[in-house]
């Protein structure tokens, strides 16, 4: 597991160069089984198939092969760990030749889905015919709008729900003498930051203010989607200058002017060692960054806490769906049948995610995979907090459905220079966004939102 579990962006590749999705609507499911790609359903019950992941899901994907095959045992599955984010650049390839090499089955994470879709019709199967629609209810809210946006194709079926979180270092907290539980919005968040500044000399929280990274803009897309916005709206215009992102930026000021933010460019060895050598109070990371956590400073036991972040204003909402993960079926496939069996036993099947939960702490999309008790024990490392209870609360939360679009590696790159100016330039919050959505707009033909 590693920082490239959300997916680095590519700017200025093919999928940037992909077009918009339109509006976000139920699906149907109606459309052919292999997507207008070169291949076909073939036999439901025999086969050989290929799967492309990464690292902890590779793994934990080629644990669940023996049950499998129990189930269906002509079926022969081969997990291959291609890593990431070189799985972006070999899943690329491949669409741009026609499909030609394509695995049956790709992981694919939430923000390349839609630049996939939108520049390579017909590389990844419908899986409504297969059996998808059967699902729709099944998952975390918003999250089935993403794999089917135009109401027609289901593209791909949700796996990982990665819920915006805020890890604390507790004893920071108290030393400062600050109640991390009386914090309830992001203005809070603000003031307990200059006393733990003051008291402690620990910062607040971390950004890379240089974007040495393509996805440095995390916290920043955390405080948009907190406001129910993103990037783009569900008619994919252009979003970032709006007044949620206005205020999002102007709260990272605000933690930058007063001291707060202290600089981790550099990549995930520079964020490890932060964590390593206690520089920030707060790490405002989703889900899955608990268990990295805990395997960097295992002697910090007890030492740490988590809770959904603060509200951007008070009475506001604490929960966002900030990323996720999907299973996807290659269009050019000629087992398509078989291969959705495998997708279908891994993502449907509440016994497969409780046991990847349990191996590497992907917290799944599948609502009723939270029936199982692994997910509301008490952590030893986090002070004996029920993290799974607190992130399955924010799942369950209302959450809209939000439009990632083929445009969205272009959108982060704009945010994320317009950051960096704010950050190390002090650039005012919102004319740098303003020339951002404009400079978008004029990249992509997209119109602004009102």
């Amino acid at each position: 597991m590693d920082m490239s579990r959300r997916g680095v962006l590519r700017v200025g590749g093919v999928l940037a160069a992909g077009a918009g999705l339109g509006g976000l609507t139920a699906c149907s499911g109606t459309g052919s089984t292999t997507g207008g790609g070169s291949g076909s359903a073939g036999d439901p019950g025999k086969g050989n198939i290929t799967v492309w992941s990464w690292a902890g899901p590779a793994e934990e994907l080629r644990k669940l092969i023996p049950a499998f095959n129990k189930k269906h045992p002509g079926i022969e599955v081969d997990v291959q760990d291609i890593g990431n984010p070189a799985i972006w650049d070999k899943i690329t390839t491949a669409m741009a030749a026609g499909g030609v090499g394509l695995a049956d089955v790709m992981h694919i994470g939430v923000d390349y889905l839609p630049g996939y879709v939108a520049k390579f019709p017909g590389r990844l199967a419908d899986l409504g015919p297969l059996g998808a629609t059967e699902y729709r209810d099944a998952f975390a809210k918003g999250l089935w709008e993403t794999v089917c946006p135009d109401g027609k194709r289901v593209n791909a079926l949700p796996w990982e729900a990665n819920s915006g979180g805020f890890y604390y270092r507790a004893d920071i907290f108290e030393k400062a003498d600050v109640d991390v539980d009386a914090i309830d919005t992001w203005d809070d968040a603000i003031e307990a930051g200059k006393k733990i500044k003051a008291r402690t000399g620990t910062h607040l929280l971390g950004i890379d203010k240089p974007a040495s990274q393509a996805d440095s803009a995390n916290f920043f897309q955390l405080l948009l989607q907190l406001q129910g916005t993103m990037y783009f709206n569900l008619d994919g215009e252009i979003m970032i200058g709006s007044p949620e992102a206005v205020k999002a930026m102007t709260l990272i000021k605000r933690m930058n002017d007063a001291g707060l933010v202290s600089d981790i460019s550099g990549g995930w060895n520079s964020l490890i060692g932060s964590i390593k050598k206690g520089t920030n109070a707060v790490v405002p990371w989703p889900t899955w960054f608990g268990g990295i956590i805990e395997e960097t400073v295992p002697g910090e036991a007890g030492k740490w806490g988590v809770r959904l972040p603060p509200a951007i204003r008070r009475g506001g909402t604490r929960a966002a769906t900030v990323n996720s993960t999907h299973l996807a079926v290659a269009g050019s496939s000629k087992q398509q049948a078989a291969a959705w069996k495998f997708v279908e036993f891994a993502l449907t099947r509440p016994e497969s995610q409780a046991a990847v939960y349990k191996g590497k702490g992907i917290a799944p999309a599948l609502l009723k995979a939270y029936d199982d008790p692994v997910f509301h024990a008490p952590s030893p490392f986090f002070g004996g907090k029920k993290k799974g209870e607190i992130f399955l609360e924010a799942l369950k939360a209302p959450s809209p459905a939000f439009n990632y679009t083929g445009d969205y590696a272009r959108a982060l790159k704009a945010v994320t220079d317009a950051q960096t100016k704010v950050l190390l330039k002090k650039a005012d919050p919102a004319a740098v966004l303003r020339a951002a959505a404009d400079q978008l707009a004029e990249q992509t033909g997209r119109k602004v939102a009102g």
